[in-house]
């Protein structure tokens, strides 16, 4: 079986789906590993590396998208501007992809529906399940560990203000306010980050459990009114709340949000578009100079306004909604996500052979197509089908 490793084409994307040492795990392992030339310069993976651990190098993107069996990503299939084409274009008819997909996101419809036509199975990274024995292929975990430190940094960087307390010679600077709404890996990772920075810490989230989590991390935990038995689904994860509950919410965080510097978004409903939690009313009320980040972007977001893969000020208040945090943080999240990259590989792979066992949770979950068929649960709510 080849495995293919192309460059990454989205702006800014310096991640790779291969290190040298996971190239040279499949290679031990009996897979042919094809890598694009150039694909891990951006984390400070080189060639030379991926060639002594046993990969052909190539030159195109074109070539690797016609031999491989199975194509490793970090980002969904986008248009590449070198060759002209669409990168779901260059694939074909049963061949494998595994990525972040999202596919319930509105921004990837076409390109989703696109690769159910043209007969590839594929995969998406967002649908694995946080169960214990997935914890390992989770690169959602994983990046979102990496969003979280890194996304709180880049909020600071945009204040015109200090986030620790300073004590001064003319007197005293009050610390930055901080606030992050959903509570999961990357809003704890946010809220280690920013009382590491010496802001003072707001968290919600509508799970109990999620805000008693952050409690332990020392934030003031704002009341989201929402009943437990509305919040909490199959798993711990949160649920889709009824229109009228999610206004209620609105309403319940509106007043410590207007008193924040950073509001830091990461509610997620798995498979599901993300809620919108924060909207144009509430950022008018804000801070002039505050900066919201919102990380949900991939699943459409949690601002009402937040710019899809940019930075843009809106109401005096700076919207972060940059889609690959992530890649701004590229030799240690690559290495994280390359490592469940394999370990879902080998997952899949027995005796050389992909085998999917459509009644296994973790196959169940992040399946998006097969055999022309698009079966991703929640794309095909998100679509109308």
């Amino acid at each position: 079986m080849i495995i293919g490793i192309p460059k990454e084409i989205m702006h800014d994307e310096a991640r790779v789906s291969a290190t040298p040492e996971t190239v040279g795990k499949f290679v031990k392992d009996g897979f042919e590993v094809m890598v694009e030339k150039g694909a891990g310069e951006g984390a400070l993976y080189h060639d030379s590396d991926y060639m002594g651990a046993g990969a052909k190098m190539v030159d195109s993107p074109v070539e690797i998208y016609e031999k491989a069996d199975m194509i490793l990503k970090v980002k969904e299939p986008l248009f590449n501007e070198q060759v002209g084409k669409h990168e779901v274009e260059m694939m074909h008819k049963g061949q494998y992809l595994i990525t972040f997909i999202h596919p319930a996101s509105p921004v990837n419809h076409e390109m989703v529906k696109k690769l159910s036509a043209q007969g590839i199975t594929a995969i998406t990274l967002d649908g694995i399940p946080r169960i214990s024995r997935a914890q390992n292929l989770d690169a959602l975990t994983s990046m979102s560990t990496c969003a979280g430190y890194k996304g709180i940094l880049m909020a600071a960087n945009h204040l015109t203000t200090f986030m620790p307390q300073m004590f001064t010679a003319v007197g005293t600077i009050q610390p930055a306010k901080v606030m992050v709404i959903g509570v999961g890996v990357a809003g704890l990772q946010a809220l280690a980050t920013a009382k590491r920075l010496g802001a003072i810490t707001y968290a919600a989230d509508i799970r109990p459990a999620a805000s008693e989590q952050s409690s332990s991390l020392g934030a003031k935990v704002v009341d989201t009114t929402v009943p437990a038995e509305l919040a909490v689904g199959e798993g711990g994860y949160a649920k889709r709340l009824p229109a009228d509950v999610l206004i209620q919410e609105q309403k319940a965080l509106e007043a410590t949000i207007k008193d924040m510097d950073i509001v830091f978004c990461s509610a997620l409903i798995p498979g599901k578009i993300a809620p919108i939690i924060i909207t144009e009313e509430m950022v008018k009320g804000m801070k002039r100079g505050s900066v919201i980040v919102d990380i949900s972007i991939d699943q459409g977001g949690n601002c009402e306004l937040t710019p899809k893969g940019g930075i843009e000020e809106k109401h005096g208040v700076t919207i972060m909604g940059v889609k690959n945090i992530p890649g701004l943080l590229p030799t240690s999240s690559t290495w994280m996500f390359s490592n469940n990259l394999y370990n879902l590989v080998t997952y899949l792979v027995k005796n050389g052979q992909v085998v999917l066992d459509r009644d296994d949770e973790v196959i169940k979950k992040s399946l998006v197509c097969i055999d022309g068929e698009l079966v991703h649960e929640g794309a095909r709510e998100a679509m109308g089908l």
